[in-house]
């Protein structure tokens, strides 16, 4: 697999929908992975009154015994069956034959798992790898990303999914450590702009930008644009297991 990332990173970053990053986005990731399956689904836009869609969420979001699901929850990473369990294990637990092989990854948002995308291979496929486990999760990176400016312009689920940031939003927690125009900065990451557009509309240097955020970045012990922006806008304490742990009492 030699196909570069970019354009299915442009192709996201263009959606306006949940139900185009569905119809158009999910097919483009599964011919990507060379995939038998592929799905892309929020929880929020689940069906819970189809009563054969919650006996596969028992099953598919059970943290207690689906292992790709426990993974998810704890790391918020992506997982491929075969790093969590036997290929005899997991044919107790997905019997399906274009299932054999299976990958997930986590959509991101105010700190907890909002969605998942995978996807599936048949038996006589070759086995999800590590360098799939890399390239899903740059996929899921920006999924997160999308899901966040989608969230800030008032699309995402039909309503905004945050506040945004400003002092009284802020004035708890470790966004205390960043200065007014780092709190600037963090709005634009929020909405989806590069470094350069950043330093375009605060009239400073693309450099500037970069510095600024190894910055925020250490005052904010994280690691990613991804993971600044759900820390800043996360105002709940509920972890992602919970929120699985939600959805399978809605299918109860």
């Amino acid at each position: 697999m030699t196909s570069s990332l970019e354009p299915l990173f442009e192709a996201i970053h263009q959606t306006r929908s949940q139900s185009e990053l569905r119809s158009q986005i999910a097919p483009k990731i599964g011919e990507y992975f060379a995939a038998r399956r592929w799905a892309i689904f929020f929880f929020d836009q689940l069906p819970l009154n189809d009563r054969n869609l919650q006996k596969i969420l028992k099953i598919a979001l059970s943290v207690e015994h689906n292992p790709v699901a426990r993974y998810l929850a704890e790391r918020h990473a992506p997982v491929h069956e075969a790093l969590v369990t036997t290929p005899k294990a997991w044919k107790l637990i997905c019997p399906r034959p274009d299932h054999w092989h299976v990958m997930a990854g986590p959509i991101i948002n105010h700190g907890q798992i909002v969605g998942v995308v995978g996807c599936t291979r048949e038996k006589i496929m070759p086995a999800f790898d590590r360098e799939n486990l890399i390239d899903l999760s740059a996929i899921c990176l920006h999924l997160s990303v999308w899901v966040a400016t989608a969230g800030s312009q008032g699309i995402f689920g039909g309503k905004s999914q945050h506040q945004p940031f400003n002092s009284d939003s802020l004035r708890y927690g470790k966004a205390e450590r960043l200065t007014s125009r780092e709190l600037q900065i963090a709005e634009l990451v929020a909405l989806g702009r590069t470094n350069a557009e950043i330093g375009k509309q605060l009239w400073i240097t693309e450099n500037s930008v970069k510095q600024a955020l190894k910055r925020m970045f250490r005052k904010l012990e994280v690691s990613s644009r991804t993971e600044m922006v759900a820390q800043l806008l996360d105002t709940r304490s509920h972890s992602s297991a919970t929120n699985l742990d939600s959805v399978l009492k809605s299918c109860q």
